[in-house]
Formats: structure tokens, C-alpha cells, sequence
């Protein structure tokens, strides 16, 4: 038998996925914010690849909208995979030269866009948990 109380407690799973989309929809929101400055440095990089320069406006929904509806766990699922597909272009737009070069402290040198790629992924999988709108 275990001795921790927490493993005892039922709401210990639910609490950590609040936990993870609250620290993800956070986080990603600051970015968000950052591009309510201007779009340029995006469209530049559309402009240059296959992808219509429109497209920039997309990060309006994956960086600002799609944190928050994290945040308060509303259509986590999709909120989640909106993410998913927003760091694949972020990857594909800025990051394919460096997807594995360690960087001078030795991790990976773009880990921070494969730690929102894939906790988005746990989340699409895990779902909001009892604490969000969704409930379940």
C-alpha cells in the first residue's frame, strides 16, 4: 500500500491536467500578446515559403484565443490540436535548419517549441480533466 497521500486522491490526475493547460494556455498566451505589436516578422517568413501571407492572422487564434480556451478548458481537445498544428508550421516556417541542433547550454535549440508541441499532444489526448468547462 502506498504511503503517499496524494496518489491516494482521486482528483490528483485531474488536478495535474489543469495544472499542464493552465502552464501551457499561460505561457503560449504571453506570445500571443507579443504579436498584438505587429505581424510583420510572420508575413515575412510566409512570404518567403509556399504558404499565403494571410495565413499570419492564424496566430491570433493559436496564440491568443487557443490559450484561453485552454486556460478555462473549453473544447480542450481541439484547442489542444490547434496548437498542435500551430507549432508544425512554426517548425516548418523557422525551424527545420535547427529541429536538432543543441544549443550552447545543451539542450535542444528549439526545445521550448517542442515542449508546447507535444504537452499540446498530451493534452488532446488527456482531455480537460474534471477542473474545465469540458469535464471530462
Amino acid at each position: 500500500m502506498s504511503s503517499c497521500p496524494i496518489s491516494a486522491n482521486a482528483n490528483s490526475a485531474h488536478v495535474g491536467k489543469l495544472v499542464l493547460r493552465v502552464l501551457v494556455g499561460v505561457l503560449m498566451f504571453f506570445h500571443g500578446i507579443s504579436k498584438l505589436k505587429g505581424l510583420d516578422g510572420i508575413k515575412g517568413m510566409l512570404s518567403g515559403s509556399v504558404f499565403p501571407e494571410f495565413l499570419a492572422y492564424g496566430v491570433y487564434i493559436g496564440e491568443i484565443l487557443v490559450p484561453i480556451l485552454l486556460i478555462i478548458g473549453f473544447k480542450t481537445r481541439l484547442a489542444a490540436l490547434i496548437l498542435v498544428i500551430n507549432m508544425i508550421f512554426i517548425i516548418i516556417l523557422a525551424h527545420v535548419p535547427t529541429m536538432f541542433v543543441i544549443g550552447q547550454h545543451g539542450g535542444l535549440a528549439i526545445e521550448t517549441v517542442y515542449f508546447y508541441l507535444f504537452t499540446s499532444v498530451a493534452i488532446f489526448f488527456l482531455g480537460g480533466g474534471k477542473f474545465s468547462i469540458d469535464r471530462n
